[in-house]
């Protein structure tokens, strides 16, 4: 298995250009799920942080046409 893990890291060097594409996309990839799993855990799967959060509303403003 050594030997294989070897000519795997080999075969990476020898392909630097397309190595490099899929760390970075990978890293890219990685990158925006978290930052979306931050956004939606923030805005819909926490409560927020007051001593009642259920005698909380939403004011909307509706201008008239």
């Amino acid at each position: 298995m050594l030997q294989d893990l070897k000519y795997a890291i080999r075969m990476l060097f020898q392909t630097k250009g397309r190595t490099a594409v899929v760390l970075v996309s990978l890293a890219l990839g990685i990158g925006a799920n978290t930052a979306l799993f931050c956004g939606v855990n923030g805005m819909l799967l926490r409560t927020v942080a007051v001593t009642n959060p259920e005698s909380l509303v939403r004011l909307r403003w509706a201008r008239r046409l």
